[in-house]
């Protein structure tokens, strides 16, 4: 599945993205933001591991965010195993890429098809409570925040605040 915006193109992720997205990705800045399993460094073995793992899926959930054919960031949903109609979403940019718009169209258009073709009523977001820019990505692209959640993830060995954001079909 393809996914093209004004500017973008969303694509599934293929091995040749490896070299590209341990470089891309390779940045406290942008690992900071983002859940644990994110690697920091990000290494160009992170990067065939994650490539290999989304490659030939069924159905795409995880996507490339591209702009001028380069690799800009990534983006995707998982559907919670208790609840199928709800999934929790994610993204990233390169730093280079940030206060653009390009995660609000990316956003906006991947929950879009989200809700379109895998019968969700809902999709998530937690945000570290230290990034209010993300925040305002979600917010751009309709989504609201829900709730503060105390002491709900832990990044690099703390326990941290998240604010959860919701968009309902």
């Amino acid at each position: 599945m393809i996914i093209k915006t004004e500017r973008l193109i969303l694509r599934p992720w293929e091995l040749r993205d490896a070299q590209e997205l341990s470089i891309i990705a390779n940045n406290p800045n942008v690992s900071k933001n983002l859940i644990e399993t994110f690697p920091y460094p990000y290494t160009l073995k992170a990067a065939k591991s994650w490539t290999k793992s989304n490659v030939g899926l069924r159905r795409e959930t995880h996507f490339v965010i591209t702009l001028d054919d380069r690799i800009v960031g990534g983006i995707g949903f998982g559907i919670d195993p208790q609840d199928q109609t709800v999934a929790t979403i994610g993204y990233w940019l390169g730093e280079d890429y940030w206060g653009k718009g390009i995660a609000t169209e990316a956003l906006i258009n991947v929950t879009d098809y989200a809700f379109e073709n895998f019968g969700l009523k809902k999709v998530e977001a937690r945000v570290y409570m230290w990034n209010p820019q993300s925040a305002h990505v979600l917010e751009k692209a309709g989504y609201r925040l829900e709730n503060t959640l105390r002491n709900s993830s832990l990044k690099a060995g703390i326990l941290v605040d998240e604010w959860l954001y919701s968009k309902n079909k």
